[in-house]
């Protein structure tokens, strides 16, 4: 965003509401608009580069499956090239200045994001989605929104702590408007970003959720994100099974995160340029994909599939090892993108392998490998996030299953508690720390 000139910062800030908690609020309603539709257009546009690309919208495990084994190997390297080089050359021209993403913005920075920067970065992701990057969209949405909210701030003259607040509501509208999921879009910020929980804090996060939420309603409906079957009510000793779960997504999550760090580090200790990483990490995904082409992608499709029709142990063990060393060639090369959606893929994959297994056991069991997963990909996701709050409340709301969440809460506890006692920082935390190889979230 070009320099706003002081006198004009100043003079329209002065058509706010005098009260400051009523100009919050009306900032709140203007960032919940801006946040969804921005979010609305970068999906649009992944939607329109996607058809002139493929010639149609039927996702991308199903353009890996008709693509000829060569394309599937070189199309996510050309994509890795692309997005590096609008990375390398257009950065040089974004101004230095502000953070470079959302949560550096509202812990450590002054709530100032650059427009141009994520406008780069943005771009950059949409190349490596459309050509089959394993990693998540809604990376980019969220920090699109979070951007719409910095600059309304900046606009409106906010002091820095308004304007850190601005961020965080336009965080908010960006993952409510990815993952239809008010509640918890609200309390990412909380439990994640601020750590703390007050009136004047939440009540601005809830206004810009909920105006992103009737939007996203308004333009696509009320539609669960992922297509659940009916979940059975568990009784006995069910609830130690979940609780076992639990202590598996404990387990598991510091074992990929370490994947996911090994990646990175290797990709610096070796770096040869940003567009050659991310070039090679795009061949890594294609020369996987020439035998499992379903690592493309953020997961959304397979996890439908697992959840309605029957796997094997041996094809999920497949898919999930595959699927953690794609993303990490991505995420560590320094692909844009989130992995919060490929966690959740995980946690489904790893939630259905442990139910395969349980109900070999104890074949009597009357419930389904859809519970597992679904309980699977909180718990697996409070055991990378450290939110389990969050994590209970957005699965619940992706499936719109409410009796998944007595075993669900007790799962994303377990799960939280015991990651957390092997690695003291959540990986967002640990992004402050170091230099992020993607987009938060």
């Amino acid at each position: 965003m070009p320099s706003i000139p002081r006198a004009f910062r100043i003079h329209i800030s002065s058509y706010l509401p005098p009260q400051e908690h009523i100009s919050l609020l009306f900032l709140a309603v203007l960032t919940g608009v801006g946040g969804a539709l921005s979010a609305v257009l970068f999906r649009s546009t992944f939607n329109f580069i996607h058809y002139l690309l493929h010639d149609n919208n039927t996702g991308m495990v199903a353009i890996a499956l008709m693509l000829p084994w060569w394309g599937r190997l070189l199309l996510p390297m050309v994509g890795g090239i692309a997005a590096g080089s609008l990375l390398s050359f257009g950065l040089h021209w974004a101004p230095r200045r502000g953070a470079d993403d959302y949560l550096e913005a509202i812990t450590i920075g002054d709530g100032t994001l650059s427009v141009r920067k994520t406008l780069i970065k943005c771009t950059s992701s949409l190349c490596s989605i459309v050509t089959g990057a394993s990693i998540g969209r809604e990376g980019p949405m969220v920090q699109l929104s979070a951007m719409i909210g910095s600059s309304l701030g900046r606009i409106f003259n906010l002091s820095h702590d308004r304007l850190r607040l601005l961020v965080a509501c336009g965080v908010t509208a960006g993952i409510t408007s990815a993952y239809n999921a008010p509640i918890a879009g609200a309390l990412f910020v909380v439990e994640i970003a601020t750590g703390s929980l007050s009136k004047a804090t939440l009540s601005p996060l809830i206004v810009s959720s909920v105006i992103a939420n009737i939007i996203t309603r308004w333009l696509f409906g009320l539609t669960a994100v992922y297509k659940m079957p009916t979940f059975s009510m568990i009784t006995g000793w069910e609830v130690f099974a979940y609780a076992g779960l639990g202590i598996v997504c404990g387990l598991t999550a510091p074992i990929f995160r370490w994947v996911l760090d090994s990646a990175r580090k290797v990709f610096l200790r070796f770096s040869l340029g940003l567009i050659f990483n991310m070039a090679l990490g795009g061949l890594g995904v294609g020369l996987i994909s020439i035998w499992e082409p379903t690592v493309w992608g953020n997961g959304y499709a397979v996890v439908n599939s697992i959840l309605h029709s029957p796997w094997t142990w041996q094809a999920l063990l497949l898919i999930l090892i595959l699927k953690v060393v794609a993303t990490a060639l991505c995420s560590g090369s320094g692909t844009i993108g989130g992995i919060f959606t490929p966690t959740l893929f995980v946690g489904a994959a790893l939630g259905a392998l442990y139910g395969h297994i349980l109900m070999s056991l104890a074949p009597l069991s009357n419930t389904e490998i859809s519970g597992y997963m679904m309980v699977g990909m909180g718990a697996f996701l409070a055991s990378v996030t450290y939110a389990p709050l969050m994590c209970i409340l957005m699965i619940f709301e992706m499936t719109l299953s409410y009796e998944v969440v007595l075993p669900l809460m007790l799962a994303c506890v377990i799960g939280h508690y015991l990651a957390q006692s092997i690695r003291p920082h959540s990986i967002y935390t640990q992004r402050h720390e170091e230099e992020p190889p993607t987009v938060a979230s």
